[in-house]
């Protein structure tokens, strides 16, 4: 009678890099079966998934990549890792790798999930700076109502279509940043999709 091996029950290691600069060594990462293994330049080690303490997932464009993402994770001892969404090519190069980035950060939190890992989940920045940079918008908002309605009132229309289309650029860009990183928890079966490319 044949010997019949018995079924696989760890689940295959997932990995990624990055670079995060052009100088730099590769940035790497390993999903394997108790334990995320990481490496970023000399330093290296091993997280078990229930001594993950953090997990804070973020949007952080750059002028060269619009969309790029970014998840910190914090261990109970004090460390911390970050895992980009893009990564390095060229001086003038930034590419993204958003389907092994994706992959990677949808099996990291089910991974913490069937190890009973108790991450704190959160999205987006830090409550306090976002606020701080929302009553900084604020303001700059009213000054630039206040520089339209006096460009209206003197009749510089020139001046006033200027205001407009700068303040609609500024707004589109600056309110998609703020509309995904506005503080938030989730949980392990529903991730912020906005902060996934």
């Amino acid at each position: 009678m044949p010997i019949v091996p018995p079924p696989e029950t760890s689940s295959p290691a997932l990995g990624y890099a990055y670079r995060a600069s052009l100088i730099g060594s590769a940035h790497r990462f390993a999903l394997e079966d108790n334990e995320i293994s990481w490496q970023a330049g000399r330093r290296s080690g091993t997280w078990r998934y229930t001594d993950i303490a953090v997990v804070r997932m973020s949007y952080r464009p750059m002028s060269m990549q619009s969309r790029r993402f970014r998840t910190d994770m914090q261990h109970r001892g004090g460390g911390r890792i970050t895992v980009m969404s893009t990564t390095w090519q060229t001086l003038a190069l930034m590419a993204a790798q958003d389907d092994g980035y994706r992959a990677f950060i949808v099996e990291l939190h089910r991974r913490l999930a069937e190890h009973g890992g108790r991450a704190s989940l959160v999205a987006g920045l830090n409550p306090v700076l976002y606020f701080a940079g929302a009553g900084a918008l604020a303001l700059l908002a009213a000054a630039m109502a206040a520089l339209l309605v006096r460009a209206l009132v003197t009749g510089e229309w020139a001046g006033a279509l200027f205001i407009v289309g700068l303040s609609a650029l500024f707004g589109w860009q600056i309110g998609g940043f703020m509309r995904r990183n506005r503080p938030r928890a989730y949980t392990f079966d529903a991730l912020p999709q906005d902060l996934l490319p």
